[in-house]
């Protein structure tokens, strides 16, 4: 009884250790679904599509001094020019996303 109760501890200790460590925020979760066919995985823009859009990296050090409300801006603005963005991130995605993206900068 009480090796399975210790073991039971351990299983539980071990789960919520790791548990946050598995967890994605939803900015990650939008960025990889609506932003990383362009951006890169990493945010660097190095494929031949972002080249040729001018996408800057987001390690680029304009990007890592740009205020949020630039970003938010930037993008909003992208998504009125880009029809297939048009409708797909809201505001609160789109501030989740670029919390993701200062991760990346790191």
């Amino acid at each position: 009884m009480i090796q399975g109760f210790r073991t039971a501890c351990v299983i539980l200790l071990a789960a919520s250790i790791a548990g946050p460590a598995f967890a994605q925020t939803p900015g990650a979760d939008t960025y990889k679904a609506k932003c990383a066919m362009c951006h890169g995985a990493d945010g660097l823009a190095t494929s031949t599509m972002a080249k040729n859009m001018k996408i800057l990296s987001f390690k680029d050090p304009a990007m890592v001094k740009a205020p949020n409300a630039q970003l938010i801006a930037s993008t909003k603005k992208r998504q009125r020019h880009n029809e297939r963005l048009q409708r797909k991130l809201t505001d609160d995605q789109i501030k989740d996303v670029i919390s993701y993206i200062r991760t990346l900068q790191k």
